[in-house]
């Protein structure tokens, strides 16, 4: 179930799967990686990525080294712009980056090393795999922007979304947290919308038209929302706080 980003597709960027210890497998559709994104691979991400096969921790700071005020989760950042933007812009948040495509992750290393990023983790794997070994109550936020629609329907299994990983969000989040959800497939943002409506541990956020139809303030565009824009093709950004 995992749910690589939609930018990903753009770049190219699905270049196999990454397993939970760092080792890849699977298809390879993306670019050829340079030798300093697999040194990146090899040298850099071992120092920071989760690890789910050892116990979870009973607080998030653990797994970071440092305390923070508050904790995020994107998932399926692709080439991880607006990752990036968001670990820069919050400083004092620390944030986990879900990938399990071989390029985009060493696009994200690349940016984390240029820049000294240290508010950054990583889980090159499974979104539904991670949020079981993450302590309840740890995340103020969770994001999924512009994931892979499987639009058929035979494939709608494979879609994020779904009862099992909105409850699986609900015990993670804490109160007042909020899941966020940008895509520009309608069939998809409807199918975001009934999964979480229907859902008790959620409320939708919009009071107007706008609140899904504009991105929220300080929003980063990805490269993919770009192209999609360019393309005639609308992005719907929808906002869920956890209720109670």
């Amino acid at each position: 179930m995992s749910a690589p980003a939609g930018g990903a597709d753009d770049d190219a960027s699905h270049g196999g799967a990454v397993a939970g210890h760092g080792s890849f497998f699977g298809r390879r559709k993306g670019h050829k990686l340079r030798a300093h994104q697999t040194d990146l691979i090899d040298r850099l991400l071992p120092q920071l990525a989760l690890d789910i096969s050892t116990s979870s921790p009973t607080e998030l700071a653990q797994s970071f080294g440092a305390k923070f005020g508050a904790f995020r989760l994107e998932i399926g950042f692709g080439g991880g712009e607006h990752l990036i933007a968001e670990a820069q812009a919050f400083p004092a948040t620390g944030f986990i980056g879900c990938e399990p495509y071989v390029n985009g992750m060493a696009k994200i290393l690349s940016r984390i090393e240029a820049s000294n990023i240290g508010n950054i983790r990583l889980f090159a794997g499974d979104a539904a795999e991670l949020l079981p070994w993450l302590p309840a109550h740890s995340l103020a936020r969770v994001d999924l922007i512009h994931p892979d629609p499987w639009p058929k329907r035979r494939h709608w299994k494979r879609r994020f979304v779904q009862e099992a990983t909105v409850t699986a969000m609900a015990r993670v989040l804490t109160p007042e947290g909020e899941f966020r959800f940008v895509s520009d497939i309608d069939d998809y943002c409807a199918w975001t919308l009934w999964h979480l409506m229907r859902s008790n541990d959620f409320a939708w956020t919009a009071e107007r038209a706008d609140d899904w139809r504009l991105p929220w303030p300080g929003y980063t565009m990805t490269r993919y929302g770009r192209k999609a824009e360019r393309e005639g093709r609308r992005a719907t950004y929808l906002r869920f706080r956890k209720a109670g």
